[in-house]
């Protein structure tokens, strides 16, 4: 079904997470800032005694779901959530009428308690839970978030939680028990890829149900179905050519899959434009004629490159991943700073996207150029 969006939508070559991790990325996506300005530029983790732990999104934060529906958007997030774990966080607190899903960065797939060994499945602010396969309820309750508001504006966020550990398929059984913190997060199935595979695929059956649902209700002609994951792959799944893998700051921690479709709007095509997970905000804004001051953000529409491949402006992209690991991407060079480098290193994507040849000392001018402007930027959003 995800082949199906790619053939007759728009297929991305060069789209990014903000981070190398969930709770970074899904702080852009749904503020359209960059995380670090959120206060939210790492994992917020499940332990209580943990660095991050009580972080998470504020009221000072708007998000695109509060933004539309002050035009009448009625809008649903089902799955995970990840952006703070007390009730002030809560989803239905920052615009979403509707959430059925999980706060933590993960849950057990059957039992639905995360790595702290608490119960974590909501129905909006009250923890609620439900029998079911994890991603197969969330498919479900965003059907029926579909047929419930097809006669109306919305805005649905199917936020899947495969296939992030624990590794568990459609036909395997709970681990985790509520009260008892698991021994391994990642689940006791020894063939861990197999189960990769299973859970991509029942995620892959959910898409094409949702499409399919828009279809019944003819909507699938004014309706855009972003498709993006929200890091890398890990090592049980493939980044391809790309160095590093999730969690890291070489592409392959952040350069994903992503899938725009829009049936009579967008036509099949390969976009090499290089977009990135904040975008979406004021995109979103754009189609639904949202007015928005451009400064409120640090993503940009690309809902020109979506419906008449208008170039993207030349702009500079950051990241910074954490342990002192950051980047700035500018067209086709992209420097990357790490701790185990004296000096900052530079690749050209252009020929060499698999980032394994150092080119700083060949491009002084512009090694110094990046290097100050990611010293800036790193400054203007507190990451120092």
């Amino acid at each position: 079904n995800l082949d199906r969006l790619a053939e007759n939508g728009a297929r991305f070559l060069d789209f990014h997470s903000n981070g190398a991790v969930c709770s970074p990325t899904r702080a852009a996506l749904v503020t359209g800032q960059y995380q670090q300005r959120i206060g939210i530029p790492s994992v917020v983790v499940a332990r209580e005694d943990g660095p991050t732990h009580r972080d998470g999104i504020k009221p000072a934060h708007t998000t695109f779901a509060e933004l539309l529906r002050t035009v009448g958007y009625r809008t649903g997030l089902f799955g995970k959530w990840h952006l703070g774990y007390y009730p002030k966080h809560n989803p239905t607190l920052h615009g979403f009428d509707r959430f059925r899903g999980y706060v933590s960065g993960n849950v057990d797939f059957f039992s639905h308690v995360d790595q702290a060994g608490r119960l974590d499945w909501w129905n909006g602010p009250e923890l609620q839970d439900e029998s079911g396969y994890t991603t197969h309820l969330i498919t479900h309750h965003s059907l029926e978030f579909i047929e419930a508001n097809k006669d109306h504006p919305f805005c649905l966020y199917v936020a899947h939680e495969a296939p992030h550990y624990p590794y568990q398929g459609p036909n395997d059984s709970a681990e985790r028990v509520a009260g008892t913190v698991p021994k391994r997060v990642t689940g006791s199935r020894k063939q861990q890829k197999a189960a990769y595979r299973e859970m991509v695929s029942e995620l892959d059956k959910g898409v094409g149900q949702i499409v399919d649902q828009l279809d019944r209700f003819e909507l699938s002609r004014k309706t855009l179905v972003f498709f993006f994951s929200d890091n890398g792959a890990t090592k049980l799944g493939s980044c391809g050519p790309l160095r590093g893998n999730k969690g890291t700051i070489w592409e392959g921690g952040h350069r994903i899959p992503a899938i725009a479709y829009w049936p009579t709007t967008i036509l099949p095509s390969v976009i090499s434009e290089t977009a990135v997970g904040m975008d979406l905000v004021p995109t979103m804004l754009s189609l639904a004629d949202v007015p928005y001051a451009e400064s409120d953000f640090d993503g940009i529409s690309i809902a020109s490159l979506l419906k008449t491949s208008t170039p993207l402006p030349s702009r500079s992209l950051f990241w910074d991943v954490g342990k002192g690991r950051s980047a700035v991407r500018h067209d086709h060079w992209k420097l990357v700073s790490v701790p185990d480098s004296a000096e900052p290193m530079l690749f050209d994507l252009s020929s060499d996207i698999g980032e394994k040849k150092n080119v700083a000392s060949e491009n002084p001018q512009v090694t110094q150029r990046m290097s100050e402007s990611l010293a800036d930027w790193r400054r203007d959003v507190g990451s120092e």
